[in-house]
């Protein structure tokens, strides 16, 4: 019997949890960054559409958590502990984080893909949860679909067709 895999999409500023063996799916990652954690024992997978480096810029009244790196992947490891995974066995893989336009001069709130890219590390570190693989920095867009089964992320750009981590 050949089991009806789903695709779970994760929008701008979202983030979601899937089991296998359906995957998780987010598109248009530019400057943002899509961070996703898999536990392979339970095949549990998360995914994170980020994209800012820190909720301490937030304007609007009720954050939305998933916007922000500090903000949602504590709330994504939450979700998959939630779904019975265990943090010891959690890795993470990202992919984005893109400098999609030249600037002049070098402020750095223009450098938003560099700055999520590093705000997620760094929370990685916090949260004790292993980066395995990454497709970061460039000046791509970007389409990720992580697979719940494998375990793997398949990472689509124009320029560079597909790439597994």
């Amino acid at each position: 019997m050949i089991e009806e895999k789903n695709i779970i999409k994760v929008g701008m500023a979202d983030l979601n949890v899937a089991n296998s063996p359906d995957a998780i799916r987010t598109t248009g990652l530019g400057s943002c960054v899509g961070l996703t954690m898999y536990d392979p024992q339970l095949k549990v997978a998360g995914m994170a559409h980020v994209m800012l480096p820190s909720s301490d810029i937030a304007r609007e009244g009720q954050i939305n958590i998933a916007k922000y790196a500090d903000t949602a992947l504590p709330e994504l490891l939450n979700r998959m502990l939630q779904l019975g995974a265990a943090r010891s066995r959690i890795v993470a893989k990202m992919a984005g984080g893109a400098q999609m336009f030249a600037f002049a001069g070098g402020g750095d709130t223009m450098r938003i893909g560099p700055r999520n890219v590093e705000s997620c590390r760094a929370m990685l570190v916090g949260l004790r949860i292993p980066l395995i693989a990454e497709d970061t920095g460039g000046n791509v867009g970007r389409t990720i679909e992580l697979d719940c089964l494998t375990g793997v992320l398949s990472i689509r750009s124009v320029q560079k067709g597909v790439k597994e981590l």
